[in-house]
């Protein structure tokens, strides 16, 4: 029994030492890519020439990041956009991703095709049969400035599907709440679910779709979703909880895969661990490493990181060619 656990403890450092290479390796491609003068963009060229020191010298592994400190909310609120485009990547026609904007000025993230290599990635996590190849696809949910609808849209057609749409603008919820509408609010959930039902009884070769949890029950507080042809639904959004994710799987869809997931615009798209036992329906979500690194981390002292089960603060470093984000702070 001995032998056994100091064969699998070996075993999982030799993975373990082979991802952190792997993830090394990257960060120093991707900041040779960024403060290189011929592909960088101008923001991160500017910063490199006012902090006195060369970041393609001095970054060796993704420790070496916290050199930078932590990156800056506002710097992504406002400000020219064109200074986030690397020259490496200029002549692709770009696109904006913005954010919430509940705290203000939505901040903005430049993107060329971030956007589909995370949501190719996504869909090999994907089964076949509850998502099945050239399918058609229903997003009900955000599209507008987050943008949402062409990561969805991209998904359904790089496995062969068409994408059927119902808008969903949530800073017009967030402000009928605010200002205590909130039978306004309702009528608006229930114009964007009856719109979903009518696109699902009107098309039969819709079979998957993605949409947020409080859409999601208001459509089945209706119809049985399944008995419409739905076989696999991508659900994500901020209500996703231990106690929604049981109740979806056991009482709500009645057999339809569910494939909770998580993301946001600095960060790409998370892919959800398979429901066990032991995760007492916690949803677990993995990062898109390298191209982006989650770490839970001290609240008081965001250089440290907590150790495994403990909870903290969140903090982002995403690290593709389209957008550095070293050491951002949720």
């Amino acid at each position: 029994m001995s032998l056994g656990t100091e064969t699998m403890s070996s075993s999982l450092q030799e993975r373990v030492q082979a991802h952190k290479s792997a993830l090394d390796a990257h960060v120093r491609e991707i900041v040779e890519w960024h403060f290189n003068p011929e592909t960088g963009c101008p923001f991160w060229l500017d910063f490199a020439a006012k902090a006195g020191w060369d970041p393609r010298k001095e970054i060796h592994c993704y420790e070496d990041l916290d050199k930078f400190g932590f990156f800056e909310d506002e710097w992504l609120r406002g400000g020219p956009v064109r200074q986030w485009v690397p020259k490496g990547l200029a002549h692709l026609p770009t696109y904006i991703f913005e954010t919430g904007g509940s705290t203000g000025v939505p901040k903005a993230r430049v993107q060329m095709n971030d956007f589909r290599t995370d949501y190719e990635m996504f869909s090999h996590t994907l089964p076949d049969e509850s998502f099945p190849k050239g399918a058609d696809w229903l997003m009900v949910g955000p599209s507008g400035p987050r943008r949402l609808r062409l990561a969805v849209e991209h998904l359904a057609q790089y496995r062969g599907g068409i994408c059927f749409m119902v808008d969903l603008d949530p800073r017009w919820v967030v402000k009928l709440l605010k200002w205590g509408e909130f039978e306004m609010a309702e009528r608006y959930k229930q114009h964007v679910v009856d719109q979903a039902l009518t696109l699902l009884k009107a098309h039969d070769n819709i079979h998957c779709m993605f949409t947020t949890p409080k859409l999601l029950e208001a459509m089945c507080e209706k119809v049985n979703l399944r008995k419409l042809g739905i076989q696999g639904i991508f659900c994500g959004g901020t209500e996703m909880t231990p106690q929604f994710h049981r109740f979806a799987v056991e009482e709500m869809l009645d057999g339809i895969y569910f494939a909770p997931t998580y993301g946001n615009t600095l960060m790409g798209l998370a892919t959800h661990k398979a429901p066990a036992p032991e995760d007492n329906w916690a949803i677990i979500y993995y990062p898109p490493t390298p191209r982006a690194v989650l770490e839970v981390v001290e609240p008081d002292n965001p250089t440290k990181v907590v150790p495994y089960g403990a909870t903290g603060r969140v903090r982002l470093t995403t690290l593709t060619k389209e957008t550095f984000v070293p050491r951002f702070l949720e």
